[in-house]
C-alpha cells in the first residue's frame, strides 16, 4: 500500500505477509492484526479503546487538542503493540472523523506524527470496499454475490459484489449509530417518539438507494457485533425485533475507557444500529 494511496484489493492479497492495521472510527481506535491462513484472513489480536472521537465531532464540529492528544496516545500505543506482534506492515486508517471533523486533516497528521506510520483518511468508498473484502476474507460460507452493511458510529457504508470481481455497487450514508443516537434517541430509554423520529430521519437517508440482489448478506461494524452478542449470528426480523424491545428498556452505561477519559457505550447506540439494519433489509 502506497503512504499516500489505499489499495481496497490488498487485504485478498495478503499472502504469508502480516499486517497491522489501526482503524480510527467514532466509537473506537482498533488495533487489527492479521495474516492469511490456509485461503482465510485470520485476526491474529484485535484490542479496542473507546474514545468517542464522533461524539465530540457531533457536538462541537471539530476535535479539541485533549481529544488530539489522546488519539496520539492510543494509537501509538497500538502501533508499537503491532510492531512487537511481527507484522510487516503497519499502516492508520481513518474513518468517519477524518471526513466530517472541521480539522479532519489535523487529526491525520497528529496520528502521523506520532506514529510514525503511513496515515490516510479514507474515502467513503474507500472504506466501504475495504469493510466488503474484510467482511468476505473471514466468512465461513461465500456464495458468488455478497452484499454488506457495515454500520459505523458517524456513517454507514453498504456495498454488493461478487467473489470473483469484487465490489461492483457502494454507497455511502453519512449516518451512523452515534449520530442517530445523538440526534433523535434523547433519553434513556427511548419514547416512542424518538424511536419514530429515528426511523423516519434512517428512512430519509436510505431514500433512492437500489442495491443489486445479492444471495448472502452480511452486517459488520461495532454495532453488528453488539447485537450478534444479544441475538445470535443470523439477524432475522424476529429476533432483532426481540433485540430491539430489550434494548429499548435498558439505561445506558458508563465505563472508563481511559485513566483520563469516561465514554458512555450507549444501549441507544445498539438500538439506532438495529434501526439501520432493519431499513437495510427492507430495501428493494
Amino acid at each position: 500500500m502506497h503512504p499516500q494511496r489505499v489499495t481496497t484489493g490488498w487485504m485478498v492479497r495478503i499472502g504469508a505477509v502480516r499486517v497491522g492495521i489501526v482503524d480510527v472510527g467514532a466509537n473506537t481506535l482498533r488495533l487489527l492484526v492479521a495474516a492469511r491462513e490456509n485461503g482465510r484472513l485470520v485476526a491474529l489480536r484485535e484490542q479496542r479503546v473507546q474514545l468517542g472521537l464522533g461524539e465530540e465531532i457531533e457536538r462541537s464540529g471539530a476535535l479539541g487538542e485533549e481529544k488530539l492528544a489522546e488519539a496520539a496516545a492510543v494509537a501509538r500505543a497500538h502501533v508499537r503493540r503491532a510492531r512487537k506482534l511481527g507484522c510487516d506492515r503497519i499502516d492508520v486508517l481513518v474513518t468517519s472523523p477524518g471526513r466530517q471533523a472541521r480539522n479532519g486533516r489535523e487529526l491525520a497528521s497528529v496520528l502521523r506524527e506520532a506514529t510514525g506510520v503511513a496515515t490516510k483518511v479514507l474515502r467513503p468508498e474507500e472504506e466501504g470496499e475495504l469493510a466488503w473484502h474484510g467482511a468476505v476474507a473471514t466468512a465461513e460460507y461465500t456464495p458468488d454475490s455478497i452484499a454488506v452493511c457495515d454500520i459505523g458510529g458517524g456513517s454507514t457504508q453498504l456495498v454488493v459484489g461478487t467473489v470473483s470481481n469484487g465490489p461492483a455497487w457502494v454507497r455511502s450514508v453519512d449516518l451512523g449509530s452515534l449520530r442517530l443516537t445523538r440526534r433523535t434517541l434523547a433519553t434513556a430509554p427511548p419514547t416512542q417518539s424518538h424511536l419514530d423520529a429515528a426511523r423516519a430521519q434512517v428512512d430519509a437517508s436510505f431514500v433512492g438507494l437500489a442495491p443489486p440482489l445479492a444471495r448472502m448478506a452480511i452486517a459488520t461494524g461495532g454495532t453488528a457485533r453488539a447485537l450478534r452478542r444479544i441475538v445470535g449470528a443470523t439477524l432475522e426480523p424476529e429476533t432483532l425485533a426481540g433485540a430491539a424491545r430489550k434494548l429499548a428498556k435498558r439505561s445506558d452505561i458508563v465505563i472508563v475507557a481511559t485513566p483520563h477519559t469516561q465514554y458512555r457505550a450507549l444501549e441507544r447506540d445498539r438500538l439506532a444500529g438495529k434501526i439501520v439494519i432493519d431499513l437495510w433489509r427492507a430495501l428493494p
